[in-house]
């Protein structure tokens, strides 16, 4: 059995990341390794609420608190160049374990809590984030309701 300690030692362990030279526009830039860590569930937290909505800054906090070395500040982080914010966002969702395949992407929409929370939002307009706060049981009563009323209009109709 892993420990408490293994468990947590994984989000302090540091990447090297290599930055394609075409990336830097710099052709005598010898040293083109970055540190990366991989992002803890607080870090999506904490840029969840700061981003709401807002794509390009929610990628630029991701790569920001993945960063170790160089040290970067968000607003010089929405500095770089596009292909660069991307090619550091992309290898930070992968050392960070959400990066998902098609394969699984597919996976996931065939499951039923995904298949649920569908079935909420299309039925009392719900958002991610309202149906993501119902407990199981909660989710439970309101797909009986939504299945009770169904039948009720198919019954009158």
């Amino acid at each position: 059995m892993l420990t408490a300690e293994e468990l947590l030692a994984g989000s302090a362990i540091t990447t090297s990341v290599e930055i394609p030279q075409r990336l830097l526009g710099d052709d005598k830039a010898q040293d083109r390794q970055v540190q990366l860590k991989p992002l803890s569930v607080h870090d999506l937290r904490l840029i969840n609420r700061a981003a709401r909505e807002n794509d390009d800054l929610t990628a630029a906090l991701m790569v920001q608190r993945s960063l170790v070395e160089p040290e970067l500040t968000v607003q010089q982080i929405s500095g770089l160049s596009a292909g660069l914010l991307q090619f550091l966002l992309h290898q930070v969702n992968h050392i960070s374990g959400i990066h998902v395949s098609e394969e699984e992407l597919a996976g996931a929409m065939e499951d039923p809590l995904a298949q649920a929370s569908l079935q909420l939002a299309r039925e009392f307009g719900w958002t991610p984030e309202q149906i993501g706060e119902l407990t199981l049981g909660q989710m439970l009563v309101h797909l009986q309701m939504s299945q009770s009323q169904n039948r009720v209009q198919e019954y009158n109709n």
